[in-house]
């Protein structure tokens, strides 16, 4: 689809001469110029309140929680972050690493859970324990130790709070008390209760423990790293430097293994789960039935063409494989399976070419297919066993939208929608009832929470955020364009979506550098109809075309567009990037000689990539943490679309970027890297620079001390990687 000049100018509203630029310092200050957003919401059991995290108006770089009631009101502050976080507290690295895995990068009220009766809170800060009273509107510390107590966890009955401490797993009683250690002897090499690396970096999992409902048992995993390779991985910091000798299994070598248990809470002996012959597998999920009799735990093959969900007596540890789900490619993790009251549960496949819902009976067997059709669910969010309902996400309309829908799991038909169309809905589902807490957004509309009714009808704001006098970016909201959407063709005939924004003031009779924003790999999109980071804004206002557009192997499509990857990383990804820097060429208003690309991680990849392609189209790029050889990446990530490199060579070398550096034009890479990152390590980057000097190809390079992957970005050092990348593009894309 091409965009029109008419067309163009038909979206355009010019933007008055009062309209203020946006400074970007502003963008890095507080309070959010995105506006108060709510942040891990949850119902409260009874259906009465509604908690959520939300980032203080003074300081951007903590958290604190927050309670509104259901029937009205202002929503209130419950537990202050900056009151209750020691300012003077050093995290563990065990703490360290697990926010790095989950993104969290404030200080304060960071997570929370409600027990399942409704009467406690917990809340982990800064490495002790809080709870509050919700009865007595009261918090109180529950634990004060010199260590850090990790992944802290309050018990569905509420009776006790759980936490691990030097690698071993701990209870309390919630109403004070005695500690009580539940494992002994846990080290840093043979630990219990904390997931793996691999588990919190590539497979959602970012737990090793897991509570049975009646508060009777725990399922407990034991990780033994002592085959894993270390790493040794240096950590330059602003006022020195070590290296870390980190345990990092890299393709075609030992994972960690693990071992599950399950541990009575009445003093009983701990019973090991058998998990079959093979110990080179993945522990990729584990539940408990409703009942609390059945442990079902998701055993992934190394090769992740195969996912076995036993069925586990937890009180021998004896298991049966009752489903299991192949792929001659590979099998996703989910968090899909939904265990229900009367024996059967639900569970997602992608064996009919998009993901679907099931129904299953008790021992495995299928029921009835629950949802079907050309589009796929991206994930369940709730199940109203009263209504016999499923609550789920999915890209029904355009890969770009984000809808909630609602389906009987006992007499299928068509979902329904329970929100709006036209942009991107994330929910919350009560665990009774149906009703949910949920949060839109669209490129005009910034992230606005609400609570609503199981029809989808709204009951009342939690942060209505609306952009109007008084938010903190209406001064700004005139510059904002709207992006135009479409698509273009693959070489194998796909629809590649794209999205295109022009800066403030836009003509169509001038012409514009572009700068395309890619990330290109599996398991993300980047094309969406969400409000975008107002990072982008520096660019818009600095004069550039900002261009997306999703390439084969990205998610939110049919099985088959996702896995034409398979085995051959950083080859159809990069040729339909291509194929979008050449539809952009055709545009009237694009400067065709003067087109960017920038982007992290696996887009700092395709950006090494999409630069050193014969004949591209790249003028310049800023790379950042990119990968550069697949050998040095994680084993669960890189074996599940790569294989080893023992027996897929070929796709290895294709897909590593040294060899490909005598192509990169003079002058034309900014390289981006922290000194401190143990997921893409600095060892990707050094490669580069060394062949690069070898070869006197001139570059230019940024390192950031102390800082990791995601983790440990502060407005300021964020504030600088963007204005270097802007200065970069100037010097690089606005003439010669």
């Amino acid at each position: 689809m091409k965009l029109s000049l008419a067309a163009l100018a038909a979206l355009l509203v010019v933007a008055p001469a009062m309209a203020e630029k946006l400074p970007p310092q502003r963008i890095f200050e507080s309070p959010d110029i995105s506006g108060p957003r709510a942040k891990g919401v949850q119902l409260s059991p009874d259906g009465k309140s509604v908690t959520y995290i939300k980032t203080r108006a003074d300081d951007l770089r903590i958290t604190d929680l927050w309670i509104a009631d259901v029937a009205g009101g202002e929503p209130r502050l419950l537990l202050d972050g900056k009151q209750l976080a020691p300012a003077e507290r050093e995290l563990s690295e065990a703490e360290k690493a697990r926010r790095e895995r989950a993104g969290v990068a404030t200080r304060g009220v960071v997570d929370y859970a409600w027990d399942d009766l409704g009467k406690v809170i917990l809340a982990p800060v800064e490495g002790d324990v809080w709870v509050y009273d919700v009865g007595a509107k009261q918090a109180r510390q529950l634990t004060k130790t010199p260590g850090d107590e990790i992944d802290a966890k309050i018990s569905p009955k509420g009776g006790f709070v759980s936490y691990v401490r030097d690698d071993n797993l701990f209870i309390t009683p919630t109403a004070g008390g005695a500690e009580r250690a539940l494992t002994e002897g846990g080290t840093e090499l043979k630990s219990w209760g904390t997931a793996e690396f691999i588990a919190q970096e590539e497979m959602d999992r970012h737990t090793g423990y897991w509570w049975s409902p009646d508060d009777k048992a725990i399922a407990i995993a034991f990780v033994d790293q002592t085959g894993v390779d270390i790493v040794d991985r240096p950590e330059v910091n602003a006022t020195g430097a070590r290296v870390v000798p980190q345990r990092y299994p890299r393709p075609g070598r030992p994972n960690a293994r693990v071992d599950l248990y399950v541990q009575p809470l009445d003093g009983g002996p701990r019973v090991k789960v058998d998990l079959g012959a093979d110990p080179d597998i993945y522990l990729g999920r584990v539940n408990w039935s409703k009942d609390g009799k059945t442990l079902y735990v998701q055993r992934e093959a190394r090769d992740q063409r195969r996912l076995d969900l036993i069925a586990v007596d937890p009180a021998t540890g004896q298991g049966k494989v009752i489903l299991s789900e192949t792929d001659p490619h590979w099998v996703d993790l989910t968090d899909d399976f939904r265990p229900l009251k009367d024996g059967t549960f639900l569970w997602s496949s992608e064996r009919s070419g998009f993901r679907h819902l099931y129904l299953h009976a008790a021992d495995g067997k299928v029921i009835r297919q629950v949802t079907k059709g050309d589009w796929p669910v991206e994930q369940v969010e709730g199940v109203d066993e009263a209504a016999k309902t499923v609550i789920f996400a999915a890209h029904k309309d355009r890969p770009i939208d984000r809808r909630i829908y609602s389906v009987s799991y006992a007499k299928p038909g068509e979902p329904k929608a329970l929100t709006s169309a036209g942009g991107s809905w994330t929910v919350t589902v009560a665990g009774k009832g149906g009703a949910f807490a949920g949060t839109y957004e669209d490129p005009k509309t910034p992230p606005q929470t609400a609570l609503y009714r199981a029809d989808g009808s709204r009951v009342r704001w939690i942060e209505e955020n609306a952009l109007k006098a008084g938010h903190p970016f209406w001064p700004y909201a005139e510059r904002l364009r709207t992006p135009e959407f479409g698509t273009t063709k693959a070489a194998d005939g796909s629809d590649l979506w794209w999205s295109l924004r022009t800066p403030p003031g836009f003509d169509p009779a001038k012409k514009y550098p572009v700068i395309v924003q890619v990330y290109g790999g599996p398991g993300s999109a980047r094309v969406s109809a969400t409000w975008h980071t107002p990072e982008d804004q520096i660019l818009l206002d600095a004069g550039y075309i900002l261009f997306r557009l999703d390439n084969r192997g990205t998610p939110h499509r049919a099985a088959a567009f996702k896995t034409q990857i398979d085995r051959k990383m950083g080859q159809l990804e990069v040729d339909d990037q291509i194929a979008g820097a050449k539809y952009l060429q055709t545009l009237p208003y694009v400067d065709a000689t003067h087109i960017g690309v920038t982007g992290w991680s696996y887009g700092g990849y395709m950006t090494l990539l999409m630069l050193t392609a014969p004949d591209s189209p790249f003028k310049a790029g800023v790379a950042g943490a990119p990968v550069t050889d697949w050998k040095l990446y994680d084993t669960h990530y890189t074996e599940r679309f790569m294989g080893t490199p023992q027996n897929n060579a070929d796709g290895y070398a294709k897909g590593e970027v040294v060899s490909r550096l005598s192509r990169l034009k003079p002058g034309a890479l900014l390289l981006m890297h922290g000194m401190a990152d143990d997921n893409v390590t600095f060892d990707h980057s050094t490669r580069v620079l060394f062949a690069l000097q070898a070869q006197g190809t001139p570059f230019e390079m940024m390192v950031y001390p102390g800082l990791r992957h995601r983790g440990g970005w502060t407005p300021t050092n964020r504030m600088h990687r963007a204005m270097q990348t802007v200065d970069f593009f100037d010097r690089k894309l606005k003439g010669d």
